[in-house]
């Protein structure tokens, strides 16, 4: 009797067209509010607008893309409140995963999390801070690997691409965020060795509230500009003849 043998069948090209995409979401090398012309991107990436369509799609419903009928695609752009919110919500979701991970696969986690970690450690020796920000995504993603629950895990994966964007845009121009980013993953990994699971809970707590407050203290940043040319530019229009 010949067994079954199954085969890997290649990925659709819209499947490649959305990860590429993500990628290049969450990695900031497309920017919050980017237009997305179908016909450009697809002109771009060398693909018709049938894939290209397939996979924004997707991409919305990750929360990633925005579709507005008769204007077309963006990429998300997050509001002060998007933040606190989702910082919320990762806080449920990590804290139940962490202890999850805890109490049934304390040594995989440990070694996700170090090999991680690892990789945040070659990264600031290379001032590869985009590298550092995949490593830190990678870092959390082990408290779902290995939570031995795909309810908890599904849940996470529909903010996940969120949260990675919002670390690449917003913490990747800041040294001194990656600094204390650093000590608080390093602080993680020594409570989990030694399963101090409150002590574990507390630094999460404060390390995902902490990092929601520089992300929004950021985008401040980043809108004070856009406001100051819009009042300049007011300012332009009522002063002409």
């Amino acid at each position: 009797m010949i067994p079954r043998l199954d085969l890997e069948m290649p990925k659709s090209l819209s499947t490649i067209v959305e990860e590429r995409l993500r990628d290049a979401i969450i990695n900031a090398e497309l920017a919050f509010g980017q237009a997305l012309p179908e016909d450009e991107m697809g002109l771009a990436m060398g693909v018709s607008r049938t894939p290209m369509r397939e996979a924004l799609t997707r991409l919305q419903l990750q929360g990633l893309v925005v579709i507005v009928p008769k204007k077309g695609t963006f990429v998300f752009e997050p509001s002060q409140a998007d933040v606190e919110q989702l910082a919320a919500f990762r806080l449920i979701l990590e804290t139940s995963g962490m202890e999850r991970c805890l109490a049934n696969a304390p040594e995989a986690t440990l070694g996700d999390l170090n090999a991680a970690f690892a990789r945040m450690v070659e990264a600031r020796e290379a001032a590869d801070r985009p590298a550092y920000a995949r490593a830190d995504t990678g870092f959390h993603e082990s408290f779902f690997t290995h939570s031995g629950n795909s309810y908890l895990t599904n849940a996470y994966r529909t903010v996940s691409g969120r949260v990675a964007a919002l670390r690449a845009h917003l913490s990747v121009p800041s040294p001194e965020e990656q600094a204390v980013s650093f000590d608080e993953h390093a602080a993680m990994i020594e409570c989990f060795r030694t399963r101090q699971q409150a002590a574990l809970a507390d630094i999460l707590r404060k390390h995902i509230l902490r990092a929601a407050s520089a992300y929004a203290a950021a985008m401040r940043t980043r809108e004070a500009p856009e406001r100051g040319s819009a009042s300049l530019s007011a300012e332009g229009r009522t002063m002409s003849p």
